[in-house]
């Protein structure tokens, strides 16, 4: 199954960069290499879900030696199909994102579905300044890139400054916490599309604005024995038999087994329906599928 593929690459990405985006403008400086706290790459770079979709009015259509180069990058100059005519000045600057969906579609039981609810997936692709206006169009020059590239029809908003949440570490971790009767939800996708998460990476939850998340809170990722979603690696009924190495004495269903809390992590963004994390403390690995709840 697909979990089984996604955990022969897991050793692959614990040696890769999370996120390899360029020095912030006017940022505080990266958190130190091995603690993800969070910092001006991961707050603008993480993505979003988003419900209703952005708009689309302002887009990228072109840029500079357009005659063969098909994406743009920092330090060079795109053009945006706004210009005089609609009040745009020098010194504007955008926020450049990107809708996405995942092309592999199902990593577990019901993904597309809960998918779907949350809204459109957007990619941040980083900022860009106007340096010069026409009639019609503008000229902007890219100021911050997450590490990715830009192409014409990527999506252009008014910036926004987005808060940088405060860090706890994982010394206060409650490998044993009881349920908070807040809000439970699933991670339905991740940054990158990675089905096997860890500390540093980026989840998408279901666990938004409308169930009372906001930017700061922290979410506990947990998940129960034996729900056979195929999100995990499992033999079937292995939460209470395995052939040739014991059984319980009966069948016990996944609600009359305690709760595996699986770590945490910090709310960077939220929208209505839900809400990107990142991942600040794994005991061990996360699949997509896994629940959260509220802190």
């Amino acid at each position: 199954m697909r979990a089984n593929l996604a955990a022969l690459s897991f050793s692959i990405f614990l040696g890769a960069a999370v996120c390899s985006a360029q020095t912030a403008p006017d940022g505080p400086a990266p958190a130190a290499s091995g603690a993800p706290q969070p910092d001006y790459t991961n707050v603008y770079c993480s993505g979003f879900v988003s419900d209703p979709k952005v708009p689309e009015d302002t887009q990228i259509i072109s840029g500079e030696q357009s005659n063969y180069k098909i994406i743009f990058g920092r330090g060079e100059y795109v053009y945006i199909n706004r210009g005089e005519d609609k009040g745009v000045k020098v010194g504007d600057r955008y926020t450049i994102v990107r809708p996405e969906s995942d092309p592999a579609n199902e990593w577990f039981r019901g993904q597309e579905k809960v998918t779907k609810a949350a809204g459109t997936l957007y990619r941040d692709g980083g900022q860009v300044r106007v340096v010069n206006v026409q009639p019609k169009v503008s000229i902007a020059e890219i100021t911050f890139s997450c590490g990715g590239y830009m192409q014409r029809g990527d999506l252009a908003r008014p910036f926004e400054e987005r808060p940088v949440p405060p860090y706890k570490g994982g010394a206060a971790f409650d490998h044993f916490a009881p349920v908070s009767g807040k809000p439970v939800g699933t991670i339905f996708s991740s940054h990158d599309y990675w089905q096997l998460l860890g500390a540093g990476l980026v989840a998408y939850v279901n666990v938004g604005a409308g169930k009372g998340a906001k930017v700061g809170d922290y979410m506990r990722i947990f998940r129960y024995q034996g729900p056979g979603v195929e999100y995990t690696s499992v033999t079937k009924d292995d939460h209470y038999k395995i052939y040739g190495f014991g059984s319980a004495p009966a069948r016990y269903e996944s609600k009359n087994l305690p709760r595996e809390i699986l770590g945490e992590g910090i709310v960077l963004n939220v929208s209505r329906n839900s809400a990107t994390v990142l991942i600040t403390y794994t005991t061990v690995p996360v699949y997509t599928g896994d629940n959260v709840e509220i802190e």
